[in-house]
């Protein structure tokens, strides 16, 4: 007998092989990834105490503005265009832009942005595009890395939102142990306390040296033991009206008799020198918003060479936050084609960053016409 050597099935691979596998009975819990409340609040207190980091943040949701959208189309173009000039966001604002301001501010402040899809009544048509608080929500990993729900925070339900298909869902360069996005302002909280500590002992040493306060010593002479405590309290009374005299603008001399010394309290203690470490913590804050230091009007070494680098630099980070924010952007345009009966794909166009002059633009543009003459010629 001949036996028949039969091939080896090999079993199908998984869809996705790194989904997460049974647990134990209340292993659900474990799913549930907070969106750290306590360190949105510690972050909006940055914004506010350093005004350069609000300054640059503010800088960063301005320069990635500029969208707009296109489809094959034309009346759905038309439409769509108008869509997304005459949409209500909310607080008396309309259009996309206006959306999307929040929108990334919420993403670089809090880690992560939310937005939300309203449709009118009949659920025909979209009413508004509204940005919500990213603390409402926490987020529910699902089995798999590709499904996550977004679940009501506080009060201890996390219970799942009704309709996740109107929700939006931005995270900011999320990473392994932070899914969700991180926010960019996370490694600034030991920066920011050094920085607002040298600025409080500044005005605390400016108060000292701008209302001064002085230290009256009376020495008495042999034989006037008896009368120091009267004489000090003399002293005192005529002091303090030599004080209140020169605080309504009048001028009173003081006359003392006998070894009296007067000196202002601290005056011999150095005033330390910040210039140098507020520089140094501000380059560890600018670095890491990605703006240059002359946008944020600091006047440090540099030369026009290294600005037109810089500059080229932050349009390639305003690229990637613009990819970050294009999916949510991508849903709400086709979700609108669906709902009037197109069934095109919506396409998001972004204006031109521009940051370098637009005169040495134009020479550029006449150097490679001329240049392009030349090999004509030749």
């Amino acid at each position: 007998m001949k036996w028949r050597k039969q091939k080896r099935r090999e079993p199908p691979a998984a869809v996705v092989q790194v989904r997460r596998g049974e647990g134990q009975p209340f292993g659900a819990v474990d799913r549930y990834v907070p969106l750290r409340t306590g360190e949105m609040a510690l972050y909006r207190a940055i914004r506010e105490g350093v005004p350069i980091v609000d300054a640059a943040i503010w800088k960063l949701v301005r320069l990635c503005g500029g969208v707009g959208v296109r489809c094959a189309d034309r009346d759905a173009q038309t439409g769509l265009e108008e869509f997304f000039r005459t949409v209500d966001v909310g607080w008396g604002q309309r259009g996309i832009q206006a959306f999307l301001d929040r929108y990334l501010d919420d993403l670089f402040t809090c880690g992560h942005a939310l937005g939300e899809i309203v449709l009118d009544t009949e659920g025909r048509e979209i009413a508004a595009l509204l940005c919500a608080d990213p603390e409402q929500v926490e987020v529910k990993i699902g089995d798999s890395p590709l499904d996550f729900r977004l679940c009501r925070a506080g009060l201890g339900e996390n219970r799942e939102l009704p309709w996740q298909e109107l929700l939006l869902f931005t995270p900011f360069q999320p990473t392994g142990d932070a899914p969700c996005g991180v926010s960019l302002l996370r490694s600034m909280p030991f920066m920011t306390g050094i920085l607002l500590k040298i600025f409080q002992a500044t005005g605390q040493n400016w108060e000292r040296a701008g209302s001064l306060r002085f230290a009256v010593v009376c020495r008495p002479g042999e034989g006037e033991e008896a009368f120091a405590q009267e004489r000090c309290g003399m002293l005192a009374q005529e002091w303090s009206a030599a004080m209140q005299a020169g605080r309504e603008g009048s001028v009173r001399d003081f006359v003392a008799v006998g070894d009296v010394d007067i000196k202002v309290i601290g005056a011999d203690s150095p005033v330390l020198d910040s210039q140098v470490p507020v520089r140094q913590i501000l380059e560890q804050l600018v670095a890491r918003t990605g703006i240059p230091p002359f946008m944020l009007g600091l006047s440090w070494s540099s030369t026009e060479r290294m600005s037109a680098q810089q500059s080229d630099l932050l349009t390639s980070e305003i690229t990637a936050i613009r990819r970050c924010v294009e999916p949510a952007l991508c849903r709400t345009a086709e979700l609108w084609l669906r709902l009037h009966g197109f069934a095109e794909k919506a396409e998001i166009v972004w204006e031109d960053i521009n940051l370098q002059d637009i005169v040495e633009e134009a020479k550029a543009e006449l150097y490679r016409a001329q240049a392009e003459k030349i090999r004509r010629e030749l």
